[in-house]
């Protein structure tokens, strides 16, 4: 069961992002301001959840929510600032897109970068354990699968359709037979060794 609140007075924005590990496509970011003791029964982290559930929460979050925000960081960008400060970058687009200020961010995972005017805490596995940021990586989530299927629609043969971006098989035998796209990640191992010399 997800935690409504991280604090009992305090106006909380969940962050947190999708894509980190992909080869191509953008790094992706939503912050979310929910209403004090929301629930939802079927509110979760994004990657424990089905498509349609993700797609049908996406719905409901945007709607409930008293404020959300995302955010996209793309491949050129990635590659100029490297991915940890892409994702930074996507958290801060995201907060900066809220229209009220929040006065905490719940950030997921174990790092961050601080956001000027706002306190936050890092919490690990934050998408499992609070409402706030569970939405966060829906919304992330969803509007970066959204992207990518497009994406699929334009350089198919990577099976972004399936993989989002993310190193499967698949996508690597893509790389190898059709060569990269203009949006693959070139600051990443698209290939590893023992598949360069097929």
């Amino acid at each position: 069961m997800l935690l409504s609140n991280f604090t009992k007075d305090l106006l909380e924005a969940g962050c947190d992002e999708a894509g980190r590990g992909c080869l191509a496509g953008p790094v992706v970011a939503a912050a979310v301001i929910l209403p004090k003791g929301y629930s939802s029964e079927l509110l979760n982290d994004s990657k424990k959840l089905t498509a349609k559930n993700r797609e049908d929460l996406r719905i409901q979050i945007e709607k409930d929510a008293l404020a959300y925000g995302v955010s996209f960081i793309d491949h050129v960008e990635i590659d100029k600032i490297n991915i940890l400060n892409a994702s930074f970058l996507a958290m801060h687009g995201a907060v900066d897109q809220l229209k009220m200020k929040p006065e905490l961010l719940l950030i997921d995972g174990n790092r961050f970068k601080p956001y000027k005017g706002i306190n936050h805490t890092c919490i690990i596995k934050g998408d499992g354990k609070y409402m706030s940021i569970a939405a966060a990586s829906i919304l992330a989530k969803t509007y970066r699968d959204e992207f990518m299927l497009k994406l699929d629609g334009k350089f198919p043969g990577y099976g972004w359709v399936h993989n989002k971006g993310y190193p499967t098989k698949e996508h690597r035998e893509g790389i190898r037979t059709l060569g990269v796209t203009p949006f693959h990640r070139m600051s990443f191992r698209l290939l590893p060794e023992q598949m360069e010399f097929f």
